[in-house]
């Protein structure tokens, strides 16, 4: 499964349109107000799935997954001198990505690629490109993404 999310243009806050193959909308994500990031994810009928919310007052950047309103994992930016590093506490499933913070992708506990993730260059706003094993990651695999984009948002200010 692929999926394509692309940030809003004209956008207040962060908000994001998910496509899949076809060109077909599976998700909106709205920015809201709110001390530090909060990314809520709805489907394509308007029906709210899931929220990504940073944790405030904290060294780096930490972001809390919730699946309507149960707590489902973290991911954070890891202190590294050298090449970014992200961590993530979810289905216990790890993610690592190049030096330049444009590509990553996400193993689970045994070594096994579950999702690849990449940003297109030279385009007006954000956008990535998920490739997703198992179409019932995608909410998962998408929260991920928002967090690190939104991660990344917060070292570049």
């Amino acid at each position: 499964m692929k999926l394509l999310f692309r940030q809003r243009f004209f956008s207040w806050f962060d908000s994001y349109d998910v496509f899949d193959e076809d060109g077909r909308t599976v998700y909106t994500v709205q920015g809201k107000l709110a001390w530090g990031h909060r990314l809520e994810i709805y489907d394509a009928q308007g029906r709210h799935l899931g929220t990504v919310k940073q944790e405030v007052l904290t060294f780096l950047p930490r972001f809390r997954l919730y699946v309507g309103e149960r707590l489902v994992g973290e991911v954070w930016k890891e202190f590294t001198f050298f090449r970014p590093s992200f961590k993530m506490d979810v289905r216990g499933w790890h993610i690592a990505g190049d030096i330049l913070e444009w590509d990553y992708y996400i193993e689970d506990a045994m070594g096994r690629r579950v999702a690849g993730l990449s940003k297109q260059l030279f385009k007006l706003t954000d956008t990535y490109v998920l490739e997703i094993g198992n179409p019932e990651d995608a909410l998962y695999v998408l929260m991920a993404a928002l967090a690190i984009d939104a991660a990344k948002c917060s070292s570049d200010n």
